[in-house]
């Protein structure tokens, strides 16, 4: 597939999800928040995102998110009422998260033209692939910069080597402080951390399968290389991924290689118009792929696409592909 796009429980516990809208009251929210927001501490703020540097006075009140982990990070944040539009969903969005993002304006099913963008109002726009920026349609971040609107792109996207959790941290940090809830972006890296350190100590000593991730594809195959946070997160689940070698976050890859490589479990991410069960029988129809021992053995673990970019799915996606790997207690 294009990488212009890519039922868990939610990443964030009932509990501090809930203390994170009751923080909606809070300086630079609510009725009076142009005056809260002109006295928010900690601004001016200026950062420097993906090779562009940007300065906030105060923090974004009309924030345009496209891509869904963008849109489940603002939303993790407590940071709703800040988004004036979003677009491009790869597939539901975490019920914990449905209530808040009913309330948003829709403006595109995948990304909005320039016009609907700009007819937005927004102060910033928040990317979640390189692609919600492309210089082709309009949306390019220097063109927006030009309009006076700030932006930002997810830090997997320019990172330049392996995206782990020290870039999720980044990530998380950055847009709390950037929105001035530095506090909430700190309780959401704790909770995130300590989810995934029960899962890593649970599955330590266990052997770790070798895992074909299988995005899409026919002629080749589409996979998460070593370079994206699809990677870490086999690798924290407790299994190894077979194309780490490929210096990628996703690539295409041909099918020898896979049968050489000899994976034992294969990942299939869930998304978009092709269901799992197609993918599966994709894979146990092909003669070639017959004695590549997870196919053989028909041992098929599934994530959706959302939980494999970086984003609060994380720790969601760690939990789950642990247990899938590892379903035995210790």
């Amino acid at each position: 597939m294009s990488r212009s796009r890519a039922a868990l429980r939610a990443f964030t516990p009932v509990a501090l999800l809930i203390s994170l809208t009751a923080c909606a009251g809070s300086p630079g929210v609510g009725q009076d928040g142009a005056a809260a927001d002109a006295a928010a501490p900690g601004f001016p703020y200026t950062l420097t995102n993906c090779g562009v540097s940007s300065t906030y006075q105060a923090p974004p009140r009309r924030a345009v998110t496209m891509n869904q982990h963008a849109t489940e990070l603002m939303l993790a944040l407590g940071l709703g009422d800040r988004i004036a539009g979003t677009a491009y969903l790869d597939d539901a969005v975490l019920p914990a998260y449905k209530p808040a993002y009913d309330k948003i304006n829709v403006l595109a099913e995948e990304y909005p033209s320039k016009e609907i963008l700009l007819g937005a109002d927004p102060d910033f726009v928040y990317g979640g692939y390189a692609s919600a920026f492309d210089k082709a349609q309009g949306r390019d971040r220097e063109g927006l910069a030009k309009s006076g609107i700030n932006s930002r792109l997810n830090v997997e996207y320019c990172t330049g080597g392996k995206v782990g959790l020290d870039q999720l941290k980044t990530e998380i940090t950055e847009v709390a402080r950037t929105f001035g809830v530095p506090d909430r972006g700190a309780k959401l890296i704790e909770d995130e951390q300590r989810r995934i350190d029960a899962v890593t100590a649970r599955v330590k000593d266990r052997p770790r399968p070798t895992v074909f991730a299988y995005d899409s594809g026919e002629a080749t195959a589409s996979t998460s290389g070593g370079n994206g946070v699809g990677n870490e997160i086999i690798s924290l689940a407790g299994g190894t991924n077979v194309f780490a070698d490929l210096k990628d976050t996703f690539g295409d890859v041909a099918w020898e290689k896979v049968i050489e490589r000899k994976p034992e479990v294969v990942l299939i991410y869930d998304y978009g118009g092709t269901t799992v069960e197609a993918k599966k029988q994709r894979l146990l129809n092909d003669p070639a792929l017959a004695e590549v021992p997870a196919v053989k053995n028909r041992r098929f673990v599934v994530l959706p696409l959302s939980s494999a970019v970086l984003g609060v799915r994380v720790a969601d996606a760690v939990e789950s592909l642990g247990s899938q790997l590892h379903p035995n207690p210790a």
